[in-house]
């Protein structure tokens, strides 16, 4: 292990990880094979699987995101269900790749967010890991984001100092972008230092408007937010929130905003707006509301990285670029990670700095006490 001019110590030997990531989406579980190279060199994926969330499972997790009864129960029962799922994903993983359970040091397996209250001191992801640890044969890591928390820490983004690893360019301030059920952007400084920050609704409340109205899981590729009229007098209204105004470090979630919170602003308009325009003002929302951050902490951005499951809403994007004249908006893909697989990728590399007793938080993004070594091991 060398140690670096920081003070951090570099890893000296290269390994294979697994991360495993079911956002708050709700769409399905993404799972990267990642190989870490020595000394600090750029990691690669070296395999993905998907599966989709069951209907049932997709339904209690929403569920579980708001007081219910025997919410003890259907936690656990909910839980046990996502590790069958994630130990799915690790058999196709290994299949498609050749490789045996032996082969890989350890799975990092985020779980289910269904509360964040890092302002309580708690933050809650749903999982089961000592049974997805008997059902694959491997190690998990799990458990990210508390230790975070009870640092004084946000818990969130921990991305970024991935991002910088995979996305950092020299003599250039770059922007990642994770458009997941929430936003979180990553500051990759030209000078070398890392920020971050979550910037508000990402994928949330556009996909539970779709279903609401359309019965369909999300709008593909913004089609339908494509076909309505920005409602200028609720966008304005939704930006409003003290949300956006606040200063980072600073973490969102469902906690924040919700169905409930859409129905709050629209009850406030004296008609409401036809259902195709609620959905491009929620494409708007986002769009500003990461366009709006981006400008304020990164005036000199020379780019914008694009990731996650909203990287493939064209519709978005689009407003996103026209929101941000000057900075190219490109898609992961162009730099080697497909969208989708960025953020399982993320925590493939954050269980391998667990392993390594080497922190994964970074302070100036998360407002910790200082850099912590981050999840809790289940040996296989």
């Amino acid at each position: 292990m060398a140690a670096t001019s920081s003070g951090w110590r570099v890893p000296t030997e290269s390994a294979l990880t697994i991360g495993l990531m079911s956002g708050t989406s709700l769409d399905g579980v993404d799972g990267v094979l990642l190989h870490s190279p020595p000394a600090g060199a750029t990691p690669q994926v070296r395999g993905h699987a998907a599966r989709p969330f069951p209907a049932g499972l997709r339904a209690e997790f929403l569920a579980l995101n708001t007081a219910g009864p025997d919410e003890l129960h259907r936690s656990a029962c909910a839980s046990r269900q996502l590790a069958d799922l994630y130990a799915s994903v690790v058999a196709d993983l290994l299949q498609s790749t050749g490789l045996s359970a032996s082969d890989v040091r350890a799975i990092g397996a985020h779980g289910q967010t269904v509360r964040h209250r890092p302002d309580l001191g708690y933050t809650v992801q749903l999982n089961a890991p000592a049974l997805l640890a008997e059902r694959t044969g491997i190690a998990v890591v799990a458990d990210f984001r508390s230790r975070d928390v009870a640092a004084g820490g946000q818990g969130a983004p921990l991305v970024p100092v991935f991002h910088r690893a995979v996305f950092a360019a020299e003599g250039e301030d770059v922007a990642a972008l994770n458009l997941g059920g929430f936003a979180n952007l990553s500051l990759l400084h030209a000078d070398g230092r890392t920020l971050g920050f979550d910037t508000g609704p990402g994928n949330v409340l556009l996909d539970q408007w779709a279903q609401r109205h359309t019965g369909q899981p999300f709008d593909r590729d913004g089609a339908w937010a494509a076909s309505g009229t920005v409602h200028d007098a609720l966008l304005h209204a939704m930006l409003a929130d003290p949300f956006f105004s606040r200063p980072a470090p600073k973490s969102t979630g469902r906690d924040d905003f919700h169905p409930a919170w859409i129905e709050h602003h629209l009850a406030r308009l004296a008609m409401p707006p036809a259902p195709q325009d609620v959905q491009a003002t929620l494409s708007a929302l986002t769009a500003r509301s990461v366009a709006d951050a981006l400008r304020r902490a990164m005036p000199q951005v020379g780019r914008l990285v694009v990731c996650g499951g909203g990287a493939r809403n064209g519709d978005l994007l689009r407003r996103l670029q026209a929101a941000l004249p000057g900075v190219p908006c490109q898609r992961s893909d162009a730099h080697g990670i497909p969208a989708e697989q960025v953020e399982a990728a993320a925590f493939a590399w954050l269980a391998r700095q667990t392993l390594l007793g080497l922190p994964g938080n970074l302070p100036a993004v998360t407002g910790a006490a200082g850099p912590r070594v981050l999840g809790a091991i289940y040996p296989a």
